[in-house]
């Protein structure tokens, strides 16, 4: 019997990825590096989809559409960095003569996915970025990531009147995503994320502020939560506000550095874990108007594993699981998800 199981495919997913992606350096021993795309690709090859896909031309965004999330001197201040070769925007964010140019070709494939699925061309998406995103703050790169290519994918959808529900299940808490749209009632941010681990934020009591109050819901969960937990959440916690908030579009931050393997974190999650967790969030998205953005995973081999269940979960199918990748129960986080679900619960009265 084979490793993996191969997935029989009823959907089409939409998927991206380009050679461009590993043109951004980050410097040698890097946990976020061009081998990462390689094992993604494994992964797709594994998952059993690749006979229904539809493969998408990337494309970069425009400075109008950057702007909609970054503004103009932080995005002049990037360009002018890498032009005269590249450097650090932190200990941890390295940036290539070729960044920034890959940077906005990510960017804008995040939108690109978004327009062929509103034209009908796929019922979701997967896209395999460099460099991840969801740690970019409007005016701050930070944790690998320069663009924050879910936010600017959500902001377009925002700016024509679309209710735009962002689940990010990286190990980290999205924090630029959360600043973003802290602010903004048409965006529901949910962090299911690591407590304590960088960057710090993403308390259980970070809601929203303003028009925004309300739709911000951060999952902060210890080392070793298992997936029974982050099922026993989404079902107590996110599904409510999903079912009042009533999204039309659905995206994903995917990152995969929630599995037990990751060298960088500290949680308990398998492949079989990552299928479950989309197949649920997928629920909540119409047809037609769910896409993923790739994030973190510094695992090559539980990276390509993840990658393999979950594209199959995208498109409503079950297979990709690799042996001893079942499904993981019995970690902590549960007195986690019972005080965020009664924080929940009593603002909603």
């Amino acid at each position: 019997m084979s490793r993996l199981a191969r997935a029989t495919v009823r959907g089409v997913l939409v998927l991206a990825t380009d050679p461009l992606f590993e043109r951004h350096d980050t410097g040698r021993g890097h946990p976020e590096r061009a081998a990462r795309l390689g094992a993604v690709s494994d992964g797709i090859a594994a998952s059993g989809v690749v006979d229904g896909v539809h493969r998408l031309e990337i494309r970069d965004a425009t400075r109008a559409e950057l702007e909609r999330v970054h503004p103009a001197a932080y995005l002049d201040g990037l360009e002018a960095r890498c032009e005269a070769g590249g450097g650090y925007l932190d200990a941890d964010t390295s940036m290539s003569a070729e960044s920034y140019r890959v940077a906005v070709a990510a960017a804008g494939t995040g939108l690109a996915a978004v327009e062929a699925l509103a034209d009908g061309l796929g019922d979701a998406a997967f896209l395999a970025l460099r460099p991840p995103g969801h740690h970019a703050r409007p005016s701050q790169g930070m944790g690998f990531c320069l663009l924050n290519h879910v936010a600017i994918a959500a902001a377009a959808l925002a700016a024509r009147g679309e209710r735009v529900l962002v689940v990010d299940y990286d190990a980290h808490h999205g924090n630029g995503t959360q600043d973003t749209f802290y602010d903004d009632g048409r965006v529901l941010y949910v962090s299911f994320h690591e407590w304590p681990l960088y960057p710090g934020t993403g308390r259980h009591d970070e809601i929203g502020r303003g028009p925004g109050e309300g739709t911000t819901c951060n999952l902060p969960l210890p080392a070793g939560a298992t997936g029974d937990v982050y099922l026993r959440a989404l079902d107590d916690v996110v599904a409510p506000l999903a079912d009042g908030f009533a999204p039309t579009w659905v995206l994903v931050s995917a990152g995969y550095d929630a599995h037990r393997a990751d060298p960088l974190t500290g949680l308990g999650l398998s492949a079989g874990d990552y299928a479950a967790i989309t197949a649920r969030v997928a629920q909540w998205a119409r047809p037609g108007r769910l896409a993923a953005f790739l994030e973190g995973g510094y695992d090559l081999v539980a990276l390509r594993d993840c990658v393999a269940a979950s594209l199959s979960a995208l498109v409503g199918v079950t297979g990709a699981v690799p042996d001893g990748e079942q499904q993981t129960s019995g970690g902590p986080g549960r007195d986690v998800v019972e005080a965020v679900a009664d924080l929940w619960s009593r603002r909603a009265g």
